[in-house]
């Protein structure tokens, strides 16, 4: 693949490092109806290595996503896959007992993840001392930046307009949004407002520093909204100083879930490159790694010659919790 903003990037955020993977790792969820496996893929060199939580994509599982949670771990960070219960693995349809859980299981699995951190670090070889547990990311698609949002401060709505439950958690000091849906209300159609009480998210609350990343194309079947509602965390929250959006680019973003796989609908590797390269700047820069890798990236990207997509910014609006 020939892309000059690619190039451009991979000036700013340098080559990849070897990646040990290791799946599945088990980790302690009493009361959960099958066990919690996780896959932990992290650079086989490299200390004070910050750590990165992913929540999959409706139906998906710990070995979905390679395009991002591989390459974030080629530059330097340990990524952290579980399986959800939605996934078709698991075989929890609509009907099942369970399925009415499982939006709140999910946001429980990630903090089952951050509750196990030492767990996960000694069953991954040479990994051992090397994990700097200060500097998490909670990350996810779709369904998945759901989850994350919640452990960023989003909270859900109540049928008369009340916000719920805290779930945000003070480990997590930075999030990537990666097509998540936005406000609920009357523009959610029948069968959503019926069976996913979780699309009723507030933002206001969500004052974690994060990146929101979207399509241009991307037309849910939930919402009778079009593409900007999955701009909807940074339009609402205080948190959200960034919004990357892509041009021509549906649900799956070009294939982050994976190039062959039905969800991509729009497949697009330079788009990906550019996906992988920029969600590492927003990283680096979001946990202290690297201050100038996010505006330099940001920089590349406004001043490219043949624009695959842009950057909208603001200015955060409350402190950090």
């Amino acid at each position: 693949m020939a892309s000059s903003i690619v190039d451009t990037l991979d000036g700013i955020i340098g080559g990849g490092a070897r990646v040990v993977s290791v799946a599945p790792i088990e980790l302690s969820a009493s009361g959960r109806p099958v066990p919690l496996e996780v896959r932990v893929s992290a650079p086989a060199t490299g200390t004070n290595l910050p750590i990165v939580v992913f929540s999959h994509g409706n139906g998906w599982n710990l070995d979905g996503y390679a395009p991002l949670t591989a390459f974030w771990a080629s530059r330097g960070f340990v990524v952290i896959q579980p399986t959800h219960l939605d996934s078709r693995r698991n075989g929890f349809g609509l009907d099942h007992p369970v399925f009415p859980s499982i939006w709140s299981e999910r946001i429980a699995d990630l903090t089952r993840v951050l509750d196990q951190l030492d767990t996960i670090e000694a069953a991954v070889p040479s990994l051992g001392g090397r994990v700097d547990h200060s500097r998490v990311a909670a990350t996810g698609h779709s369904w998945g930046g759901q989850t994350a949002q919640s452990l960023l401060g989003a909270r859900i709505l109540n049928d008369v307009g009340e916000v719920g439950e805290d779930m945000s958690d003070s480990r997590v000091t930075a999030g990537i949004l990666f097509s998540a849906t936005g406000v609920g209300g009357d523009d959610l159609h029948p069968f959503a407002q019926a069976n996913f009480p979780f699309m009723r998210p507030s933002f206001q609350e969500l004052t974690t520093p994060t990146l929101v990343v979207a399509g241009d194309h991307d037309q849910s079947m939930m919402s009778s909204r079009g593409p900007d509602w999955f701009a909807d965390a940074f339009t609402y929250s205080p948190g959200a100083t960034d919004l990357l959006s892509f041009y021509g680019a549906e649900h799956a973003l070009g294939g982050i879930v994976g190039h062959e796989v039905a969800e991509t609908t729009d497949e697009n590797p330079e788009r990906v490159a550019v996906i992988q390269r920029m969600s590492t700047a927003y990283l680096r820069t979001a946990l202290h790694v690297d201050e100038n890798s996010w505006p330099a990236v940001r920089a590349a990207l406004s001043e490219s010659t043949d624009p695959i997509g842009r950057v909208d910014s603001k200015q955060r609006t409350a402190p950090p919790r």
